[in-house]
């Protein structure tokens, strides 16, 4: 959507296009005349469990008690009695084990060594305090150069993201805002980096401000000529402030990163349409690990072998119509759950992530690790090479129960299918003929996790689409009206409407449309008009 005043000046400062929230004022993501910008999360740590010691509503601090903080909440519910909740709260935020059930946390070993005692757990959350995000979203709006970006992040309190921009005079950056806690580091029983609840009653566990945002990081104008964010570490370990432990293994930035370093180094000029391909781009890095092993076992049964022989030819391209890329997520799938299904808590499978990647990565090269053995088969040792073999068999024969005998004819988007559903009216309780009407035909596609088409799906449950890009755009900071554009469904909420899910297909597609941004272009661009009077 696009905010443009009539007369453009400092009492109306707004000319700026690109994507928003339904009911929030102002762009969240898009381009105006002389900056753009784009935002991924930067994943830091900005929670924190605190143990409580409480004893007839107060709560130990230090060497005193302090009362907690008891608030009442009314929940109106349409058509039904008011619900009214009882909030309390101690100097860390709200008691979350009133409503959730978190024993678990709260008998965590403690610095002190008691173990198995009942805590109450309150969540500290830096979006529970006031903040001014609505504000940097506008001053977003007119922002123009690096110096206004930075303004920006002192202001993008919660939810902490990564703001990668361009200018029209040539200019490139990136900007970490966001509040991020600062914690003591204190040595004992408990780690005190916010990987472990903490003693809410010892004040040397709390936190201790926020990063200063003039520290947090930035750049501009990189040698590399290129900026990248895609979940990943945004500096090395033990640079800059500390933001979390917690990041994506990043697959995805290093494969956009190389494939921007090797156009660069070869002198080509870098579109529009390549950086749109780009964005589709569905190289499967776990391919790239695991696929040589894979080919180093020897299956001798030529039905039980069809799939290994779509891994020799494969591209390692995931593409919907790839019979290889079906065959390689099955077995990727079966891998998990035969190394780690035997040792791991019910609820718990591996969901296949960047994270179980470079688990697996590391168990390859050690063929005796103990993490390869079955348990559930006394008697019997297992090694890499068994479960590998055992994988690739036990996929064939999945896939030719979903898919058909014939490996040649498997394809990857018959699997991994993409159905958006309402949030409201598209669940299993809802009346089919409503369902149909409120949710689309699902879509096969391409993509997966750590994929640049990052169409995720969860290894632990099957093969369909659990995220993905909610939108795409590439900015032509050369020619504004020459950038393009795609949501995941469509422009509009309400399913009755022709655009409420008409980009469904084209983003499943990989396609884009135009988009003016100049007055004349947008004019001209123009189909339906709708002008609300007061």
């Amino acid at each position: 959507m696009g905010l443009r005043c009539a007369t453009v000046d400092d009492a109306c400062p707004y000319d700026v296009s690109g994507f928003s929230f339904a009911g929030f004022p102002g762009v969240v993501i898009g381009h105006n005349a002389d900056l753009a910008w784009g935002l991924t999360n930067l994943g830091a740590d900005v929670t924190d469990f605190f143990l409580e010691r409480v004893e007839d509503g107060r709560a130990l601090r230090g060497d005193q008690t302090v009362p907690l903080t008891v608030r009442n909440e009314v929940i109106k519910v349409n058509g039904g009695d008011d619900v009214s909740i009882q909030v309390r709260q101690s100097a860390h935020g709200p008691i979350i084990s009133d409503v959730i059930d978190v024993d678990a946390v709260a008998r965590a070993p403690l610095a002190d060594g008691i173990t198995g005692r009942q805590y109450e757990v309150a969540l500290a959350w830096t979006a529970l305090a006031p903040g001014r995000t609505a504000d940097a979203v506008l001053a977003m709006d007119t922002a123009r150069d690096a110096e206004d970006i930075a303004r920006v992040g002192r202001l993008l309190d919660v939810p902490s993201q990564n703001i990668v921009f361009a200018t029209t005079d040539g200019h490139i950056g990136y900007q970490a805002p966001g509040r991020i806690p600062v914690r003591n580091t204190i040595v004992g029983a408990v780690p005190s980096d916010g990987t472990w609840p903490r003693p809410g009653w010892d004040p040397a566990y709390d936190w201790q401000g926020y990063v200063d945002p003039e520290v947090m990081p930035r750049a501009l104008d990189p040698v590399e000529g290129y900026v990248v964010a895609a979940n990943q570490a945004v500096t090395p370990a033990g640079v800059g402030p500390f933001l979390t432990d917690d990041w994506d293994y990043g697959y995805r930035s290093q494969r956009i990163g190389s494939q921007l370093a090797s156009a660069i180094a070869a002198g080509e000029k870098i579109s529009v349409q390549d950086v749109g391909a780009l964005q589709n781009d569905q190289h499967n890095p776990y391919a790239d690990v695991l696929v040589p092993w894979l080919l180093r076992i020897g299956i001798v049964d030529t039905f039980e072998d069809d799939g290994q022989q779509l891994l020799r030819s494969w591209d390692r391209v995931s593409s919907a119509d790839s019979a290889a890329a079906a065959y390689f997520a099955a077995v990727w799938k079966t891998l998990l759950e035969l190394t780690f299904a035997d040792d791991l808590p019910d609820g718990d499978l591996p969901d296949g992530s960047s994270r179980w990647l470079e688990v697996v990565r590391g168990l390859l090269d050690d063929p005796a690790s103990p993490w390869w053995d079955d348990r559930t088969t006394p008697g019997l040792l297992e090694g890499r090479d068994e479960i590998l073999y055992q994988a690739m068999i036990t996929a064939r024969l999945s896939l030719t129960q979903q898919l058909g005998r014939d490996a040649g004819s498997w394809r990857w988007g018959r699997l991994h299918s993409a159905a958006p559903e309402h949030p409201v009216l598209g669940g299993a309780s809802i009346p089919g003929l409503v369902r149909n009407f409120v949710n689309p035909d699902p879509i096969g596609v391409g993509g997966g996790p750590s994929i640049v088409d990052a169409t995720a799906w969860d290894a632990s449950e099957g093969y369909a689409v659990t995220a993905g890009p909610s939108m795409r755009m590439v900015v032509d900071l050369g020619d504004l009206d020459s950038s393009t554009w795609v949501n995941f469904t469509g422009s509009s909420g309400h399913p009755a409407s022709p655009h409420y899910s008409d980009q469904f297909g084209p983003w499943a597609a990989g396609e884009t449309f135009p988009w003016p941004f100049t007055s004349a272009a947008t004019t001209a661009d123009a189909v339906d008009r709708l002008t609300l009077h007061p």
